[in-house]
């Protein structure tokens, strides 16, 4: 089987950032871009925990879909599998620039929610017990601070 894309990154090289991991065209015209928000260096460092990413998904995933610019051109949120970060897709031909706005207000969003978790009842999840939002808002505020707020052309491209 012919190796996919996002495997042939380099991950040992990989930086916190946001980047473009791939570019969908549909028949018609349109264009999905799919983003790699990540959080965490490839094993280098912790990845977040489930509890935190499964929060983050959720809050996230909220935020973006009732974003009043942003809302109708979200396909999708959801956390990578390795627990390194998450991925967003959204319609148009983007670049990492385009949505580096839209990641930070996300991310602020996160660090700054107070209240009940949307979507965090057994009648809306398959897992609602699994939640953490002190660790979530403490990976959200790390990954702003450290990452969305200087942001550098390392963080928007993959490593060559």
């Amino acid at each position: 089987m012919e190796k996919i894309a996002s495997f042939t990154i380099d991950h040992t090289r990989l930086l916190r950032g946001i980047y473009v991991s791939r570019k969908d065209y549909l028949e018609g015209g349109d264009v999905v871009t799919t983003f790699d928000i990540r959080m965490k260096e490839p094993n280098r460092e912790p990845a977040v925990s489930q509890s935190a990413l499964h929060t983050i998904e959720h809050l996230a995933a909220t935020y973006l879909r009732n974003h009043p610019e942003w809302g109708s051109r979200i396909v999708y949120w959801g956390p990578m599998g390795c627990c390194t970060g998450n991925y967003l897709l959204v319609k148009g031909d983007l670049t990492s620039a385009d949505v580096a706005s839209l990641v930070r207000e996300t991310f602020e969003f996160i660090v700054g929610f107070e209240g009940d978790i949307p979507g965090a009842t057994a009648h809306d999840c398959g897992n609602y017990m699994l939640m953490n939002l002190p660790m979530a808002k403490w990976e959200a505020r790390k990954y702003l601070v450290e990452v969305l707020e200087n942001l550098k052309e390392e963080n928007l491209n993959y490593p060559a």
